[in-house]
């Protein structure tokens, strides 16, 4: 009997520090998200969100919007759009990226993408072959402000000297749409914490 009640304190324990864990990591993500380290780097890597045909989905267009913002205004001198081509679609999302980027005026040899990733992980991961390749040293992550916490980790895990720049545009505004992109973001940052460092994209 008394075997049995300390097990139960035990697990009520573990879960009570689980639940004190999972709030500090959802604190931490949502304050970091407000962190723009905004500064002169050699590239901006804009991390993918997707295409609607041959368009940018909405979310992507606002990062892509925040790296030929940082690109006009002097703080890169190239831009690195990552994402592969998703299921059923005709293009990869970096190359509709560079499509519009260069609709906006930026020149095709100042940018550059990687058209392999499916996830974040390796958005970052060949984004950091290309900086490697071309002998670049600083550069700025672009994706949504909840997305940051765990883009910089992989940043640094890939031994990027990484700045945190979120978009000020982005598409998630209300709290209808920020929690459920916060939920996701515990849930992949602790998956990530725990097991995400034993996969090694292929290069």
């Amino acid at each position: 009997m008394k075997k049995k009640k300390t097990i139960k304190i035990i697990f009520l324990i573990f879960i009570i520090l689980l639940i004190i864990y999972v709030l500090y990591v959802a604190f931490d993500i949502w304050l970091y998200g407000n962190i723009d380290e905004m500064t002169k780097a050699d590239a901006a890597i804009v991390l993918g969100a997707g295409i609607w045909g041959e368009r940018p989905s909405p979310v992507f267009e606002e990062r892509i919007n925040h790296g030929i913002w940082l690109y006009i205004n002097g703080y890169v001198k190239k831009i690195i759009f990552t994402g592969g081509k998703g299921k059923n679609n005709e293009y990869s999302d970096s190359f509709i990226a560079r499509k519009y980027a260069i609709e906006k005026g930026i020149p095709v040899e100042d940018i550059f993408i990687e058209e392999i990733s499916s996830i974040t992980q390796e958005n970052i991961f060949y984004a950091a072959q290309i900086v490697k390749d071309n002998n670049m040293s600083a550069v700025i992550i672009i994706s949504d402000p909840l997305h940051m916490k765990r883009a910089m980790l992989m940043a640094k895990d890939n031994k990027l000297s990484a700045y945190s720049s979120p978009t000020p545009t982005t598409n998630y505004k209300t709290l209808k749409t920020k929690l459920p992109f916060l939920m996701r973001e515990i849930f992949f940052y602790i998956g990530y914490i725990i097991f995400g460092r034993f996969y090694y994209p292929k290069y």
